[in-house]
């Protein structure tokens, strides 16, 4: 194969197109480019066995594309269980304190991280009354739902 006027063996283009891509992948860390590395290595081992070149590049396009379909999911979900809550998110879970009672159908006050939110019982038909603990179980809107707090 001839690059810019130089003639490159497979084996040295293979390998340094894994390094191309395993550099890149280190400076995105957006599992971009990780799949394609794993493809020039197999196409790196073909070219050392002796493959043609159309052999190599379906080796690699079909590798790339079988680790992409296969792992960026399950790599995805690993790489983010360090993810911060933010906003809204950070609420659910969190104890409040009812300041207005809830009634069955009818909405509440509760204070909560210091901010007043409207609430409603996670179960409607359940009363609530002043002063007692609850749960924020999620925010729906501009109301917090919640239910009794238990220890």
């Amino acid at each position: 194969m001839t690059i810019l006027g130089l003639t490159v063996s497979m084996s040295v283009f293979w390998l340094v197109a894994t390094i191309v891509f395993v550099v890149v992948e280190g400076l995105t860390m957006g599992l971009t480019t990780i799949w394609f590395a794993g493809g020039a290595v197999i196409a790196l081992a073909a070219s050392l066995l002796g493959a043609g070149i159309a052999v190599q590049v379906v080796l690699f396009f079909v590798v790339s594309v079988v680790l992409l379909v296969s792992t960026r999911k399950l790599f995805v979900k690993k790489l983010q269980t360090g993810v911060e809550k933010t906003n809204v998110d950070a609420l659910i879970g969190k104890e409040a304190v009812v300041i207005s009672a809830i009634k069955p159908f009818e909405p509440g006050i509760i204070k909560l991280s210091g901010q007043d939110w409207t609430a409603v019982s996670q179960n409607s038909e359940d009363s609530l009354d002043e002063g007692s603990k609850v749960k924020v179980i999620r925010i729906e809107g501009v109301k917090a739902v919640v239910a009794p707090w238990i220890q």
